[in-house]
């Protein structure tokens, strides 16, 4: 068995110059902790692969295609592959959500 506890895990270097961690990571799929800070946000990008985000605290602002909306713990957000996404905090608090690759 093997247990990953987040707090415990370090943040890797990555293009959004925001704190993530994987908790996940296979051939077959990767699971990113990602925490945005009030004013933080991913950059506009797109993925090779569908990717899902699911909400775990705060709340912020998704942003898919053309298509934006707010988004609040317990949400899970499709994200096809090719499209530009990204998510805001535009909160006073943390924003913490998964980003989930299957595959990677």
């Amino acid at each position: 068995m093997k247990i990953l506890e987040v707090d415990k895990t370090q943040p890797f270097v990555n293009n959004h110059n925001i704190d993530a961690r994987r908790i996940y990571d296979y051939n077959h799929g990767q699971i990113i902790h990602m925490t945005l800070h009030p004013g933080e946000s991913l950059k506009p990008h797109t993925t090779p692969v569908d990717v899902a985000f699911y909400i775990l605290e705060g709340s912020g602002l998704v942003e898919i295609g053309d298509e934006s909306a707010p988004v609040n713990p317990g949400a899970c957000i499709e994200s096809p592959k090719d499209i530009p996404h990204r998510l805001i905090n535009n909160t006073d608090k943390p924003f913490k959500f998964l980003v989930i690759k299957m595959p990677k």
